[in-house]
């Protein structure tokens, strides 16, 4: 990793717009209540059976959360004027996806987390055999919603194919493989970047290339630029995580701070130090703004990628 040669402090988060970040406020709320009253819809009802799996996979899922992917999905969809409807069936399949990790990550083989999103994980509140299965089941249900979609057969392949390559071992599943498997080891820094690359990057730069693929005209080169704005925004979004595991609260993170030190964990503060960390996620903010700097929505893309970074204050 190069870290940046002069830094950059955190006030030159100004420079990236602080009116942009007051006006993505009211995209969020929108975004989060769009989302929630769809998942509502597509997530099996608890009377139905068996109906304390569909309990743990509605606990998980419609607990209060930021719905970062789903917004790309939507946003990165609306930059190509692709349809909306279908850009938020595809989000609340992304959002399935990363509920499902979540709901694995805090499993007592991999992080023994008790709080997620500021409640009791799910393994805490229905075991640790039906977290596993409403996993799972998540994983199903996603891939059921987005091979639905009613986009035309070749768009939709696409998606099902940047998902999954996204989700299996040179995605999220590898680098949370790769991750747990570092613990209390001396690693590589090219180690540190394949972690955080798949295991948090991964599934928001599919975000955004899955958003791009409703396009109505196909343009090879737009994708790669949604999908490397992906890339370097989810890294963002991951060291700025690590930052706040270091010096946050646990209002802030949503679960107890200080894990990642006390499980030797392979993170960027451990590596650089916290203010080395922050410089390096606003430059990749910074680069983010830059590859959609030419998008008619771009203002919204740009708000987005400072969201991201804008948590470590």
């Amino acid at each position: 990793m190069i870290l940046p040669a002069d830094g950059i402090k955190l006030d030159d988060v100004d420079s990236l717009g602080m009116l942009e970040l007051m006006n993505l406020e009211v995209l969020l709320e929108q975004t989060v209540k769009q989302v929630n009253s769809r998942l509502e819809q597509l997530l099996p009802a608890e009377s139905e059976q068996p109906s304390e799996l569909h309990a743990a996979m509605r606990y998980s899922c419609l607990a209060p959360g930021k719905r970062l992917r789903p917004l790309l999905v939507q946003t990165c969809a609306a930059a190509v004027n692709g349809d909306p409807l279908l850009a938020l069936d595809a989000g609340c399949a992304l959002e399935m996806i990363h509920c499902f990790s979540l709901i694995h990550d805090d499993l007592p083989a991999l992080d023994n987390d008790n709080l997620r999103r500021g409640r009791p994980t799910c393994h805490v509140q229905y075991g640790e055999a039906v977290a596993i299965l409403a996993g799972d089941a998540l994983f199903a249900l996603a891939l059921e919603t987005l091979s639905s979609i009613a986009a035309p057969p070749v768009q939709v392949v696409e998606c099902l194919r940047v998902l999954t390559k996204a989700i299996g071992t040179m995605g999220l599943v590898g680098g949370e493989t790769v991750d747990i498997l570092s613990e209390g080891k001396v690693i590589s820094s090219e180690t540190l970047d394949l972690i955080h690359n798949r295991k948090t990057a991964s599934l928001i730069s599919a975000s955004c290339e899955i958003g791009s693929i409703f396009s109505p005209v196909s343009d090879p080169e737009v994708r790669h630029k949604m999908r490397t704005y992906g890339e370097c925004i989810g890294l963002a979004f991951q060291i700025a995580d690590d930052v706040l595991n270091e010096v946050g609260t646990p209002e802030q993170l949503g679960k107890a701070v200080g894990s990642d030190r006390e499980r030797m964990k392979a993170t960027y503060p451990s590596f650089y130090g916290v203010e080395a960390s922050r410089a390096r996620a606003l430059e990749l903010a910074h680069q983010a703004t830059e590859i959609v700097s030419g998008f008619a929505n771009s203002e919204h893309l740009k708000a987005i990628a400072l969201y991201s970074v804008q948590r470590m204050n």
